[in-house]
């Protein structure tokens, strides 16, 4: 048996990425209301491991441990054993070489100041560290600072970084290179994607569904979302604090817009069209014996203007055309 709720584990260490002979913490907790008594079993991608309890360590780990760890609750019923949901998996590496580049452990949002730390097995006396992005130099320090800073941070800030870290030992210079590291930037408000539902077995035949789907990535506590909704570019109704909106079924250009008011950011969607198309279906007499020509109507949404749908449109027989919402593709379905 599995019940409906998720196993969650955490990284309590600072670094994801660490040295061969370095170790490990984990913890796993199990959202249980009823607060009931739970073991927990540990996996290794889909190995079981041997370790059970709410804490794991990775002691003197191998290369060879480098995977994504994740972690279950079970306990005994009168009926059998109950497991919760596996948690979502932490992926963790194991590097073998001296160098390593540890981004940062949280997300980091546009607008932010990124931290970049290029670690280094032992301590050797180091005279230059170098950061390159793509693989190519974008900053150089001379010392023993090992750190790197980059103030507003941008979407193009993202990319694959690596260090490069040199010394001097008897006269001679070593350098070592870690291997790349990718390092992400998320918008803290991506720009919406207006979804239109408009089944009738869901809806009816005279109502649809605007639904506004949009990335929100702000620090928590996060301040409260608005969501606007629009045809033709009038707005329907007032803000709503939920992502969707049941309207009249109509014919039109639809959008939406997000606002978070707290932190002066506005995203609104590319436009949507809703149309009908009426598709005259030919019979050939010899084949089919009706005396009068079938017209068959039916609306569905579309996010092209009427203008490229395909031309054979009109000269369908047998068949009518239905809009795929995911692609710009058409499929045929026979009568």
């Amino acid at each position: 048996m599995v019940t409906s709720f998720r196993a969650i584990v955490e990284l309590v260490s600072d670094n994801s990425r660490i040295f061969s002979g370095e170790s490990l913490h984990f913890r796993c907790s199990i959202p249980d209301v009823h607060r009931s008594n739970w073991s927990v079993e540990w996996f290794r991608g889909s190995e079981k491991l041997p370790e059970t309890g709410e804490n794991f360590k990775l002691w003197n780990a191998n290369i060879k441990d480098s995977g994504k760890f994740s972690c279950q609750g079970a306990r005994k019923t009168m009926i059998g054993i109950m497991r919760t949901l596996q948690s979502v998996p932490v992926e963790i590496h194991v590097d073998g070489g001296w160098a390593i580049l540890k981004p940062p452990s949280r997300s980091t949002l546009v607008g932010d100041t990124l931290k970049l730390l290029c670690r280094f097995r032992g301590f050797p006396p180091i005279h230059e560290t170098i950061l390159y992005k793509d693989g190519i130099e974008v900053m150089r320090q001379i010392g023993q600072n090992v750190s790197f800073y980059f103030s507003d941070v941008t979407l193009a800030d993202a990319g694959m970084y690596s260090c490069r870290v040199s010394w001097d030992v008897r006269r001679r210079t070593y350098s070592v290179t870690s291997v790349n590291t990718p390092v992400h930037i998320l918008e803290v408000l991506s720009q919406p994607l207006l979804e239109i539902q408009a089944d009738i077995k869901l809806f009816g035949a005279k109502k649809m569904k605007l639904i506004c789907h949009v990335q929100y990535n702000a620090r928590t506590p996060a301040p409260p979302v608005h969501y606007y909704f629009y045809k033709n570019n009038e707005q329907l109704g007032m803000a709503k604090s939920q992502n969707y909106d049941l309207v009249t079924k109509a014919l039109g250009q639809y959008s939406c817009r997000v606002k978070v008011p707290q932190l002066d950011l506005v995203r609104r969607s590319k436009p949507s069209s809703f149309v009908e198309v009426k598709v005259v279906q030919q019979y050939n007499i010899s084949h089919h014996p009706v005396s009068d020509p079938k017209r068959i109507e039916m609306r569905l949404r579309h996010n092209h203007p009427r203008s490229q749908l395909p031309p054979e449109t009109p000269m369908a027989s047998l068949e009518l055309l239905q809009s795929i919402p995911s692609s710009n593709q058409y499929s045929v379905i026979h009568l």
